[in-house]
């Protein structure tokens, strides 16, 4: 059985308010179990997503539906290990990492 990672869409539906995501290359920081990581690809031109706890991460993978692995990108990672070079992005997420 497919586990629904936000039924209510209420989740999205207040990122999509706060910014737009159709086209964007996107960096979710502390992706987790892939809650918001495959509602923000669908429209993304691109999405890097991390979080430091791989067990998370390997599930985030495990529910990406194949029409989006071409779009996203898992790593396990802290932030402050990742290299990023400056205008690699046109949006960060940062929701429920605390």
């Amino acid at each position: 059985m497919a586990r629904i990672l936000d039924p209510e869409g209420a989740h999205l539906a207040a990122l999509r308010r706060a910014a737009d995501f159709e086209g964007r290359r996107v960096l979710e920081m502390g992706c987790g179990e892939g809650r918001l990581t495959q509602g923000i690809a669908v429209e993304a031109a691109s999405v890097v997503a991390f979080d430091p706890d791989a067990a998370s991460v390997t599930q985030a993978q495990g529910s990406l539906p194949s029409d989006l692995a071409d779009r996203v990108t898992f790593k396990v990672a802290l932030a402050e290990e990742l290299e990023i070079e400056r205008g690699a992005f046109d949006l960060v997420v940062f929701s429920w990492s605390l």
